[in-house]
C-alpha cells in the first residue's frame, strides 16, 4: 500500500477498519483489474455497516464491512446482504451488483464484499435539479420507488437459490408476539417508564384478528423506505435499493406497507427520513397512487394493503421505541430519544386512524 493509500485511509478515519494490503492481495487472488488502490473516500450512509469507495485498475469499487463495534450478528448479516446481491444479478431489481465477496473472517478479521458504486444519490439527504423546480419529477420519483419493490417480489425466491434464507412459514402469525416481545424487554432498562404507547393493546389485537389467512412468501427487503434508495439523476426511477440487511423471506406486501409508513403527507407527515421532504410532499403521489402502481406491477391480492400499513406502524415503531427506552436508561442520546419516541407516537396515530 502507497503512502498516499495510507494517508488517504487514515484521512478517512479507516485505520483499523480495512487492511488495504490485504485488500489489494485479496483482489489479485479474486483476478480483479491490477493496479494501486488510490482514491480512498469513506461514504456516508447507512447507520450500522462502513463504506468505503476506492479506484484500482481503472475500475470504481465500494467495499462494506460491518461496523467497528461488532454485534453478534454483524458478519452473518454481512454474509446475507452479499448473498442476496449475488442471487439479484440479471433480475429487474435496480440493485448494487456484486462484484466479490469474502465471507470468511479469517482474510480481514470481518466479512466484507465489494460492489459496483451506483451513480445515483439519496432523496433524504438532498433533490438535485430538476426535482427541487419540477413538480411532475417529484412525484414520479414515488412511482419509480414503488416499481423497485414491485420487481423484487416478483422474482422467484427459490429459483434463485434463496429458498432457505428466511422462514416464511407463520412469518404473518409471529410478528404481533415477537415484537410485543421485543418490547417487552426494554422493562429491563432502569429509567424506561414503560411504554406511555396510546392504543398499543388495541392495535395489537386488531392485527391479530384482521390478518390476513393467505399470502404468497417472497423476497422481503424488510427496511423498504425513502432512505434506502437511490434515485438517477437524468429521470425520476429508481437507480439501486440498498442497506439488505434487513433481507430474508416473507411476505412482500409489508416492504409497500413500509413505504406507505412513512411516507410523506400533503400535511408534512411522515416518519423518519420523510420529515425532511415536508416541504414537497405535497407534490409527490399520493399513497393510493402508489398502491395502484404496485398492483398494475404484480399479481399480488392487495386488499388487505391497510393491514400492512398498519402491521409496519407497528413494528417499526416499536423499533425506535427501543432507543428512547435506552435513552432513558442513559444509554442513548436524550435528544435523539424523545425524538424518536415522537415518531413512534406519531406511527401509532397513523395506525390507529387506519383501523
Amino acid at each position: 500500500m502507497s503512502d498516499t493509500t495510507a494517508g488517504a485511509a487514515a484521512a478517512a478515519g479507516l485505520d483499523g477498519l480495512v487492511d488495504f494490503a490485504v485488500l489489494d492481495s485479496w483482489m489479485d487472488e479474486q483476478g480483479l483489474p491490477a493496479g494501486e488502490i488510490a482514491g480512498v473516500e469513506r461514504l456516508a450512509g447507512g447507520t450500522q455497516n462502513i463504506l468505503v469507495r476506492f479506484q484500482r485498475g481503472g475500475q470504481d469499487y465500494v467495499l462494506r464491512r460491518p461496523p467497528k463495534h461488532l454485534r453478534k450478528a454483524s458478519n452473518e448479516v454481512l454474509r446475507r446482504e452479499s448473498r442476496v446481491l449475488a442471487a439479484l444479478a440479471g433480475s429487474d431489481v435496480p440493485h448494487p451488483g456484486l462484484i466479490a465477496a469474502e465471507t470468511d473472517t479469517d482474510v480481514m478479521g470481518v466479512v466484507f464484499y465489494l460492489m459496483e458504486p451506483i451513480d445515483g444519490f439519496n432523496p433524504t439527504v438532498g433533490l438535485p435539479e430538476p426535482y427541487t423546480t419540477d413538480a411532475s419529477w417529484r412525484h414520479d420519483l414515488g412511482l419509480g420507488v414503488v416499481d423497485g419493490i414491485a420487481s423484487l417480489g416478483a422474482v422467484d425466491h427459490e429459483a434463485v437459490g434463496l429458498g432457505d434464507l428466511g422462514k416464511p412459514d407463520g412469518f404473518l402469525e409471529r410478528q404481533v408476539p415477537r415484537w410485543l416481545g421485543e418490547l417487552e424487554t426494554y422493562a429491563e432498562l432502569d429509567g424506561y417508564p414503560g411504554p406511555e404507547i396510546p392504543r398499543l393493546d388495541d392495535i395489537a389485537e386488531w392485527l391479530d384478528r384482521n390478518r390476513p389467512t393467505s399470502w404468497q412468501p417472497g423476497i422481503l427487503h424488510g427496511d423498504y423506505h425513502l432512505a434506502n434508495v437511490m434515485l438517477r439523476y437524468d429521470r425520476p426511477e429508481l437507480a439501486a435499493i440498498v442497506d439488505w440487511e434487513m433481507c430474508t423471506i416473507g411476505d412482500p406486501l409489508l416492504d409497500l406497507g413500509w413505504l406507505l409508513s412513512m411516507w410523506p403527507g400533503e400535511e408534512g407527515t411522515g416518519a423518519g427520513p420523510a420529515i425532511g421532504l415536508a416541504q414537497f410532499a405535497a407534490d409527490f403521489a399520493a399513497p393510493d397512487e402508489l398502491v395502484s402502481r404496485y398492483a398494475a406491477r404484480s399479481s399480488r391480492d392487495l386488499s388487505a394493503i391497510d393491514w400492512y400499513t398498519v402491521l409496519a406502524c407497528f413494528k417499526l415503531g416499536i423499533v425506535l421505541e427501543g432507543t428512547h427506552a435506552r435513552a432513558c436508561a442513559g444509554k442513548a442520546d436524550k435528544g435523539v430519544g424523545d425524538l424518536l419516541h415522537a415518531t413512534t407516537l406519531a406511527l401509532f396515530a397513523k395506525a390507529a386512524s387506519l383501523i
